[in-house]
């Protein structure tokens, strides 16, 4: 199943919940965890979220080397400047997705339009 979903004027967590639910085939009747579902998400102006300015100062995104002191710390406007939207959504969805290994598989379903 192809689905299109437009992100003008929509909040960013209600719509990662939306896309993720869709990538794990949640919607369907015959879920299953351990199953991949035949899903892609298109997602159309990205960059029009509504994203206000504390949560853009608010929200962080972590990564971390492996190495003591590795830790990076990155808000979402510093990652919406450098990236664009798109990988703040993506960033957002991969953390609402299982942590298992269709995580990966999902993801490449995902394609985000600004």
């Amino acid at each position: 199943m192809k689905y299109t979903i437009d992100a003008e004027n929509k909040k960013l967590g209600r719509i990662a919940t939306e896309i993720a639910v869709l990538l794990m085939g949640k919607n369907k009747i015959d879920f299953a965890r351990n199953i991949m579902p035949n899903a892609q998400v298109e997602v159309k102006n990205a960059s029009k979220l509504s994203i206000t300015a504390k949560k853009a100062e608010s929200t962080v995104y972590k990564t971390f080397s492996g190495y003591p002191g590795g830790l990076t710390v990155k808000p979402l406007s510093k990652v919406a400047a450098e990236r664009g939207f798109s990988e703040a959504l993506r960033r957002t969805v991969s953390g609402m997705l299982p942590k298992n290994k269709l995580r990966a598989r999902m993801l490449k379903n995902l394609t985000i339009h600004e």
